[in-house]
């Protein structure tokens, strides 16, 4: 037996990917096409790999014939909101067009082996497809109406509709999940938290978005990898379970934790690393905050985020310092996502 996961040299797939693999039980079979997001050094040894686009029906095919996989984890996506408002196509093109073959393909498997019941398409999305919450609202849930503000939260809310649709409409044994900001080991390094970790070990400005008031649920990779694993083992066909942490804070908050932190594994000689702090113009659209309930996920997949902020971060910092050539990854993009 076999599970396909599809984007898994991307920073949430591989760590699924290693997940899978270290608890030993089937092959894993990685599918990426290698954009500049993706790395090999990040998957398992002992990951089958495949490249391919999943634009690619007939590759599809092909990959599913040979390994025969009993599910899919579908990450495979553009997924930078930056980038979304600078070349939306892009996220049109991979996040609907691409998850629309991925759903073919699986389809076209699935009845090909006579619709076996334990077969799971597992869909992985984002928190952001729910839009923006104000300070005093409660947090998303899998009943939150979807309000996407940005082109990739309205590329992924297309596609999360595209899989629900498939299992109402085929019978596709579907679940979607939702999860908040991930962060930890491997991210690229455009994200927040390695790209202030980067640029504060260079010395250079730390740039905050607008007022740095931008609230976030973050949650440790590796405990969103664990939940994915409890949908594949526990799950229902049909439901939707959302991962967060329950750990809301700002990005002023994140930065300045992140600052205390080098302070202490790695002082600067020239002074507290949060003089680097610089305000900068917001991103147009640019979403309040984000909060998740995730008691539903919780309590029928049994499942629980186990890693604190404090520790999560302490623990991507000495990754990255231990991993010097992947925190100073050649990633000196000027800013996007300025419309």
């Amino acid at each position: 037996m076999s599970i396909l996961v599809t984007g898994a040299a991307g920073f949430i797939g591989s760590a699924l990917c290693r997940q899978l693999v270290a608890r030993g039980n089937e092959t894993v079979i990685a599918l990426d096409r290698l954009g500049y997001a993706a790395c090999l050094d990040s998957l398992p040894a002992l990951a089958v790999f495949n490249q391919g686009d999943i634009r690619d029906g007939a590759a599809l095919d092909g990959v599913f014939a040979q390994h025969g996989p009993r599910a899919v984890f579908h990450l495979a996506a553009e997924t930078h909101v930056d980038r979304s408002i600078d070349s939306p196509i892009d996220f049109i093109e991979h996040n609907m067009v691409g998850t629309f073959h991925v759903l073919e393909a699986a389809r076209r498997f699935w009845l090909a082996q006579g619709r076996p019941d334990h077969f799971r398409f597992i869909h992985v999305s984002t928190d952001e497809v729910f839009g923006s919450l104000e300070v005093d609202q409660p947090a998303f849930t899998a009943h939150s109406p979807y309000r996407p503000n940005s082109p990739y939260s309205a590329s992924k809310a297309a596609s999360d509709h595209l899989a629900r649709a498939w299992m109402t409409t085929y019978g596709l044994p579907v679940m979607v999940t939702n999860c908040s900001n991930n962060y930890g080991p491997w991210q690229f390094p455009e994200k927040l938290i390695p790209l202030v970790i980067q640029k504060a070990l260079a010395g250079l400005p730390l740039p905050l978005y607008g007022d740095g008031g931008n609230r976030r649920d973050w949650l440790y990779v590796d405990d969103h990898a664990v939940g994915l694993m409890a949908a594949l083992d526990r799950g229902q066909p049909g439901d939707t379970y959302l991962f967060g942490s329950g750990q809301e804070h700002s990005n002023l908050e994140v930065v300045e934790a992140l600052c205390a932190q080098l302070d202490q594994c790695r002082p600067d000689p020239a002074g507290p690393y949060a003089r680097l702090i610089r305000f900068v113009a917001d991103r147009p659209g640019h979403d309040r905050r984000y909060g998740i309930d995730s008691g539903h996920a919780r309590h029928a997949l049994d499942w629980r985020p186990r890693t604190d902020f404090a520790d999560g971060i302490a623990a991507t910092i000495r990754w990255c310092l231990d991993h010097p050539r992947w925190a100073n990854r050649d990633y000196h993009a000027p800013r996007l996502g300025l419309g």
